[in-house]
């Protein structure tokens, strides 16, 4: 069924469209970094295709096996249609970059920012890109090959823990209130 969207994706972008495939029934778009964020608008905004659903957003390194380096991947669902696509980009080592599509689904706004902290991919126009698996501090991309297996973390000084009030610790000032 999705065979129609990426039939659909080659008349409207041809040349965007690098290249496409349906493996195993994973209906799979190859995009260019620069014409992505238009290719997402109208895959949300086209009522034949209707994809409302953000499912994931990761990468893949492919270290001395292939050039560039990375494949960044947005998969989608379309709750209307029913039909599942990945949006693929590749991502040099060299300019880590993808467009960000929080502005089209506010979805992909953990996934992007997981991508970031697990591989280093900086998402051009999100909101808040910053660590959310690894503390701040954390250096380096776990999820690259090449990071180091052995690697030490540098020893961090403890913080202040600012109390947060739940139903069974309430601030003093709010016994009272509604």
């Amino acid at each position: 069924m999705a065979l129609l969207v990426l039939e659909r994706l080659h008349k409207e972008f041809s040349e965007a469209v690098i290249e496409m495939s349906s493996p195993c029934g994973n209906d799979t778009a190859f995009i260019t970094r620069d014409r992505l964020h238009e290719v997402a608008k109208c895959l949300r905004d086209d009522p034949d295709l209707a994809f409302d659903m953000p499912i994931d957003c990761t990468a893949v390194d492919w270290l001395h096996q292939r050039e560039p380096r990375f494949e960044v991947i947005w998969r989608l669902y379309s709750t209307v249609h029913h039909h599942r696509l990945c949006l693929k980009v590749h991502v040099s080592a060299e300019d880590p970059t993808a467009p960000s599509l929080t502005d089209i689904w506010r979805g992909m706004n953990w996934h992007e920012r997981e991508c970031y902290d697990m591989y280093g991919i900086r998402f051009i126009g999100h909101p808040k890109l910053k660590r959310i698996l690894m503390y701040e501090e954390f250096a380096g991309y776990p999820l690259r090959k090449d990071y180091p297996i052995d690697k030490r973390q540098p020893l961090l000084v403890l913080r202040e823990v600012k109390e947060v009030a739940t139903e069974r610790n309430l601030p003093r000032n709010a016994l009272n209130q509604p």
